[in-house]
């Protein structure tokens, strides 16, 4: 059990959450298509952050469904 039974959801006070950051917390599929596709370019250029590029785009292209 986590013990958090007790707690009221509607008394707590949560940190306030800017515009930006909620308009950040989805990407449209045509956005996520388009970062994956800078990603492996990214990763296939030789650049030093090349294989943290083709990790996100390995996790990304696993959620998303293909272009065709």
């Amino acid at each position: 059990m986590d013990n958090y039974d007790h707690l009221d959801l509607d008394e707590i006070d949560f940190a306030p959450m800017d515009d930006v950051a909620g308009r950040l917390a989805l990407l449209t599929l045509q956005e996520a298509h388009d970062l994956l596709q800078l990603l492996l370019t990214i990763a296939q250029d030789g650049h030093p952050l090349s294989p943290q590029a083709d990790r996100l785009a390995r996790e990304i292209a696993a959620r998303i469904p293909s272009e065709n």
